[in-house]
């Protein structure tokens, strides 16, 4: 295998940690110059655009790349729920520990509680991303 092909492997890899898969409509929240381009390279890849937060489609993903200094993790999340599909994911994309900005996993944990989502995984996003996945949690089956 060439080197190229290792590292086109590499990059599809990072949308299929998440799940991303063509067709989706992704939102992407928070982009700035530090995010892990590969990783939104590969996302775009699989969706050709991403879509803005004054969206009025429903979105299947949500990318929200958070920092420390950003505010109100809760806040956001309630804005970024709102045009979420029933069963969408919003991956919440922090740096990781030791790096400028990093958010411990106990305030993100409490401000997807507060809003109603449930943690249920976390994946390496890159050299120096972290990303949670955050859902509405199952309702109870009658």
């Amino acid at each position: 295998m060439s080197a190229t092909a290792g590292q086109a492997g590499g990059v599809q890899d990072l949308a299929d940690r998440l799940n991303i898969g063509p067709g989706q409509v992704v939102m992407e929240v928070g982009y700035d110059e530090d995010v892990a381009e590969e990783l939104r390279d590969a996302v775009l890849e699989r969706v050709d655009e991403f879509v803005d937060e004054d969206t009025d489609e429903v979105v299947d993903t949500v990318l929200l790349w958070w920092r420390e200094e950003d505010g109100d993790l809760a806040d956001v999340l309630v804005d970024v729920r709102s045009p979420l599909a029933e069963s969408g994911v919003i991956w919440l994309l922090v740096p990781k520990a030791g790096r400028e900005g990093h958010i411990e996993p106990s305030d993100i944990a409490e401000a997807a509680s507060t809003v109603g989502l449930q943690q249920t995984s976390n994946v390496n996003a890159g050299k120096d991303w972290i990303a949670s996945r955050l859902v509405s949690p199952k309702t109870g089956r009658r």
